[in-house]
């Protein structure tokens, strides 16, 4: 099982609260360090303020040697998909091949009108986002001049360059609960798929849409399969609560919503099950960054025995 720290630095963290957690998580040997994609805190002041999540994955391919970097995720209406293929390749090369590109339609309205950007109707986000993954992996894979005529984005004659390190590109990580649209942009454009903040049994049905619509489009392997969930592991009963505490969160909440909520053994247990259902990676919302030994809590007693 492949372990992530993910973090929310729209909820208050500076780039040097996200290095350290960064550099923690490769040095205790997890797998990845992804962030969200927001400019407004979801409650609380939110400071010191928003960090750019492409900025800060540059930054931190150049502070990092081995784990992979990426967003979860990144919003289509943040960005134009040319820039943005741009961004992605050059972050890849800054890392010499270890970033991955989480891409969604966008969801979150108040941040749009905070910083004036466009909110579109629910079915026009999932029209740009189909397009914005056409363009973006067409960009990376194209050995001539790319051109691309779509409702949202047209392209004409684009060098389609800098091209990724990675080959044939980095993977593309798609991610919701939609019940059609989803699956079916996973099942065209997705390496992985990620069921966020979900139970089990909800994690299982969309997995099983992802592999339903992989097989209408005549894919036989369908992406991988993956989970965010909200972490709060403490060696005992004490400790959970005091963590779930500090992130304004109710322990027996947790294990509702299917948290990693308990002790190791009880976050190992929950993890094996997500295992059994096919997930290959989980991602592990972190949302307080000054807790360092909360990550070396789970590198040390949770990680070795899911090796």
């Amino acid at each position: 099982m492949r372990l992530v720290i993910f973090v929310e630095p729209q909820q208050g963290a500076s780039y040097d609260d996200q290095r350290r957690v960064a550099q923690l998580a490769e040095e205790t040997g997890f797998d990845g360090f992804f962030r969200s994609d927001h400019f407004v805190a979801m409650g609380g002041d939110g400071l010191p303020g928003p960090t750019d999540s492409w900025v800060t994955l540059g930054a931190l391919a150049v502070q990092t040697s081995r784990i992979r970097l990426g967003t979860l995720v990144t919003s289509a209406t943040f960005r134009y998909p040319g820039p943005l293929a741009i961004s992605v390749a050059q972050v890849d090369e800054m890392s010499n091949g270890r970033v991955e590109l989480g891409l969604g339609g966008g969801w979150f309205e108040r941040e749009h009108a905070a910083y004036g950007i466009p909110f579109p109707p629910l079915g026009e986000r999932f029209n740009r986002l189909e397009e914005q993954l056409e363009i973006v992996t067409g960009l990376w894979a194209a050995t001539e001049p790319y051109t691309f005529t779509g409702k949202h984005y047209q392209l004409i004659d684009s060098p389609a360059l800098p091209k990724p390190v990675q080959s044939p590109r980095p993977p593309v990580v798609i991610g919701g609960k939609g019940p059609k649209r989803t699956p079916a942009l996973a099942a065209r454009y997705a390496d992985e798929f990620n069921a966020p903040f979900v139970t089990l049994a909800e994690a299982g049905e969309l997995f099983d849409r992802v592999r339903a619509a992989s097989a209408e489009v005549g894919r036989e392997t369908p992406p991988a399969m993956s989970v965010a969930l909200a972490l709060c592991c403490g060696r005992d009963d004490a400790e959970v609560r005091r963590r779930a505490a500090a992130i304004g969160r109710d322990v027996d909440e947790l294990r509702e919503n299917g948290a990693a909520v308990g002790t190791p053994d009880e976050v190992v247990d929950l993890i094996s099950r997500y295992a059994e259902a096919g997930v290959s990676r989980v991602y592990l919302q972190t949302l307080d960054l000054t807790d360092l030994h909360h990550i070396e809590l789970v590198a040390t007693a949770v990680a070795p025995q899911l090796a």
